[in-house]
């Protein structure tokens, strides 16, 4: 199994991201990465997130813009 992100702007458009992640093995390795990167993630154009195992979508888009 592996966990990876897609890295989208608020529109859904897939774009690429300013740090490149690696494949996660778990939920929360993958959670770890983003946190300690959105925001170079976000500054490099990146407006949401969504986590996905396999081919299955788990949660998104998170927004990584501060509320």
């Amino acid at each position: 199994m592996a966990w990876t992100w897609r890295f989208e702007k608020s529109d859904g458009t897939e774009v690429q991201p300013a740090v490149e992640p690696e494949e996660f093995t778990t939920q929360g390795d993958a959670e770890s990465w983003i946190g300690e990167h959105w925001k170079e993630l976000q500054e490099g154009g990146a407006d949401q997130v969504v986590l996905s195992e396999d081919d299955t979508k788990i949660y998104g888009p998170m927004s990584l813009h501060e509320s």
